[in-house]
């Protein structure tokens, strides 16, 4: 219980930090003299580091265990936060943003939080992994608001300096609190476990991310673009978190009352479409909100549950390196989603035709995760399984 706690406290750190730079995006671009197609661009470069990153984290979480990879991690994105508040050139800001910050993300995000509750909890890791996600939304609510609230008293600088210094001192308790990783003394097989039988899952996963980033980041710009204020339109983010953190409390007490992750990952993928419909025609503002909430309580579960799936029946001692191929492939996608953002956005002038896109996407994941026509429910497992009982 205590490592899904704290690992629920890193990951409102990490995702805080790393999500919260969509609302700094408008005012950033004003007190920098910065474009905000250069900050798009800048995500996009720091998503795809993580991305690229992960095999090599991965090697490290086997080699010296996941909480020395997570502390360094959450040092490295708090340290960007106070580097971002001294910068004084564009090239220092966007190096900053895509190196610290993309480095940082990708050494304390999903795939060192999941192998270290994969270890902790072995088969059992779904429910863990869904408490410990509601940390990514806890840090959507609370850093966004924080930001917003900061801006007109501190000002851009001063906000980030405060919320690198609050990413710290949390850092600073976690080091007391996680246990000590068993995984640093073992040193297992040097190589990774196949994902084979799991391809259209790890398809899906690709797709899901290929949408989320934009909408967690580019949402606070669309909405001032339809009008609204810039603290209105990034606590869009924190209503998307506050329901995604509701969803993914229901969602682990459902995997611990039996329910198959593969049915809750369908349902959340239809609920996902919908919000991206409704984001491609919303033009009120209770149109703009109603999708922001269903679109966080669909979203952001989605990633346990794909974690929980694909690491069943995983070997513990090479689970870092087995899982980096599906984070590679989810940042790879977000990266990807990034650019043709900025790309439709330049053309356009707008999100909604991404979102439209985004809306296809979603579908397609439902029929990669549609069960197999003919086989049984059970079978459908099988791949999985035998993949458990070979470790047991």
């Amino acid at each position: 219980m205590r490592t899904a706690f704290a690992a629920l406290a890193a990951m409102t750190v990490s995702f805080g930090l790393n999500f919260s730079a969509g609302v700094f995006f408008a005012p950033a671009a004003a007190d920098y003299g910065l474009n905000t197609s250069a900050l798009t661009t800048a995500a996009a470069l720091s998503t795809l580091l993580t991305g690229v990153a992960q095999p090599f984290v991965g090697r490290l979480l086997d080699r010296v265990g996941a909480k020395r990879i997570l502390v360094l991690g959450l040092i490295v994105i708090s340290a960007g936060y106070l580097v971002l508040a001294v910068v004084t050139q564009t090239w220092q800001f966007i190096a900053t943003y895509t190196f610290l910050g993309g480095l940082g993300f990708a050494s304390s995000s999903s795939l060192t939080v999941s192998t270290l509750i994969g270890r902790a909890y072995g088969a059992d890791a779904g429910p863990a992994l869904a408490r410990a996600a509601i940390g990514i939304n806890l840090g959507q609510l609370l850093m966004p608001w924080a930001a917003t609230s900061l801006f007109v008293p501190i000002g851009v600088r001063g906000t980030y300096a405060v919320l690198g210094c609050v990413g710290l001192a949390v850092t600073a308790v976690l080091v007391c609190v996680l246990p000590n990783d068993p995984a640093t003394t073992l040193s297992g097989d040097q190589t990774r476990e196949s994902l084979r039988g799991r391809g259209r899952v790890l398809a899906s996963f690709g797709l899901h991310a290929a949408t989320m980033y934009v909408v967690v980041l580019m949402l606070p710009k669309h909405a001032a673009e339809l009008g609204w204020s810039v603290a209105g339109a990034g606590r869009l983010v924190a209503v998307a978190a506050l329901s995604a953190g509701i969803t993914s409390a229901v969602v682990a007490s459902l995997l611990r009352r039996g329910r198959r992750p593969e049915d809750l990952l369908r349902l959340l993928h239809l609920l996902r479409a919908l919000s991206l419909g409704l984001l491609t025609v919303a033009q009120a503002p209770a149109g703009l909100v109603a999708a922001a909430v269903i679109f966080g309580m669909s979203s952001f579960p989605i990633i346990p549950l794909t974690m929980a799936v694909l690491s069943r029946g995983l070997d513990p001692h090479r689970m870092g390196r087995t899982l980096a191929p599906a984070w590679v492939t989810h940042q790879a996608a977000a990266a990807s989603g990034l650019a043709m953002a900025v790309v439709i956005d330049r053309f356009t002038g707008s999100y909604r035709a991404f979102f439209a896109l985004g809306l296809g996407l979603a579908a397609a994941c439902l029929v990669l995760l549609r069960p197999q026509h003919g086989v049984p429910v059970k079978n459908q497992e099988s791949t999985y399984e035998r993949s458990a009982v070979r470790h047991r």
